[in-house]
Parts: C-alpha cells; sequence; structure tokens
C-alpha cells in the first residue's frame, strides 16, 4: 500500500515549518522582504497567527475564486469565508502585516459576483489582490469557462483601486506571484519601515547658548 502525504496532513498543516523557516531568513539576512503563501490551516487561527508573527512581511492566501464557484474550483475542504477568516485573522494579530490574495476568472463567475469578492476582501482590509485568467492545467481539470478580454482585467484593476485596494495586478497571464507586484509591495513595505523608524527616532534636544 502506498501512503502519500501532503503538509496540510501534518496536525498543525505545516504552521510551524513556515514559522521556523521565516524566523532563520529573518536572522541571517534581517534585510529580506518575505512573502509567505499558505493554505487555510484548515480554519485553525493559532496557526495562521505563529505564520503572523513569525517576522514575515507578506501574508498571502487565495481565494481562487467567487463563493458560489468555491466547492466547484478549490479543494473539497476549503471554503470561501474560511479563507476569508484567514487573511481577517492574520492582519488581526499583526496590523502592520500587508495581505494578499488572489483571484483565477474564466471559471464561470458572474461581474457581480467577483465584485461581492473584492468588497468582501476590502472589509477585512486585505491591501493587495491580483486578477489572473484560468488556464486548464490537464483534461482532468475543470474546463475553461471564458476567456476573459484584456479590457476586462484592466475594468476589474480601476474597480480594485476605487475600493482601496494598496495594488491590483489584474490581467491574463498575472499570478500571484506578480513580479511587477513584488517589486510595487516592496517599495510599500520599505516606506512603511522607512516611517516608522523615523517616528521612534528621539527627538534632539534644543541647543542652550553659553
Amino acid at each position: 500500500m502506498q501512503l502519500c502525504l501532503t503538509i496540510e496532513d501534518l496536525p498543525d498543516s505545516g504552521s510551524n515549518h513556515f514559522a521556523s523557516t521565516i524566523r532563520k531568513l529573518k536572522q541571517k539576512a534581517p534585510h529580506i522582504l518575505v512573502e509567505c503563501l499558505t493554505g487555510d490551516f484548515q480554519g485553525k487561527i493559532e496557526d495562521v497567527a505563529r505564520v503572523a508573527q513569525s517576522g514575515l512581511d507578506v501574508y498571502a492566501h487565495n481565494m481562487e475564486t467567487v463563493e458560489d464557484l468555491t466547492p466547484f474550483v478549490r479543494d473539497r475542504r476549503a471554503k470561501y469565508r474560511q479563507s476569508l477568516a484567514v487573511l481577517a485573522h492574520a492582519k488581526k494579530v499583526v496590523p502592520s502585516l500587508i495581505t494578499k490574495t488572489s483571484i483565477m476568472l474564466g471559471c464561470g463567475e458572474q461581474d457581480e459576483e467577483v465584485l461581492q469578492t473584492m468588497k468582501d476582501l476590502r472589509e477585512i482590509d486585505v491591501d493587495c489582490l491580483t486578477l489572473g485568467q484560468y488556464m486548464r492545467p490537464t483534461k482532468k481539470h475543470m474546463k475553461v469557462s471564458q476567456y476573459v478580454t484584456p479590457e476586462k482585467f484592466d475594468h476589474w484593476a480601476k474597480v480594485g483601486e476605487s475600493l482601496g485596494f494598496k495594488y491590483v495586478a489584474s490581467g491574463p497571464l498575472v499570478r500571484s506571484s506578480y513580479k511587477a507586484g513584488e517589486f510595487y509591495i516592496s517599495n510599500i513595505l520599505r516606506q512603511r519601515k522607512s516611517n516608522l523608524s523615523a517616528t521612534s527616532l528621539p527627538e534632539s534636544s534644543p541647543s542652550v547658548s553659553p
């Protein structure tokens, strides 16, 4: 008998491995900006907190699709509201964290469903969103329902910006690890750290004339 295990099969869904790796990276090279893309840890908020508090800069967890399509598009264990709770809790335990998620279009979603998903994400203060075209990896996977036009992707980018996302990458070839997004997010982080350093500097003593 062959037994195949994944990280999700561990008691902590691998959260200790994630956290330990991030801490070691930061210890060796504190200047490195770390983004961690995790699963939903089966909704266990203590595992979410463990990773969020490990020292990383960007906490990423992908919604993948709209609520009604979640049971058909994602792993059967994945839940739309559970994923929202993961992103919300990461921000709750470390408010300075940048949170990030990704949605695939072309799975059969309706415009109003995409808009509602974006609104749900902003309600929990998710900072960054990427939207890309779903591509069928193999014939065993779900068929592409629609090839979304570049103009429609541009539309969703404008909608996302109007809703208050700090960064939106939207295009047929965009993925959650979009390079332009990584550059932009790194600038947000560096600016934020610069501002924190400036506010934490002690006030200079007034000069006194002899």
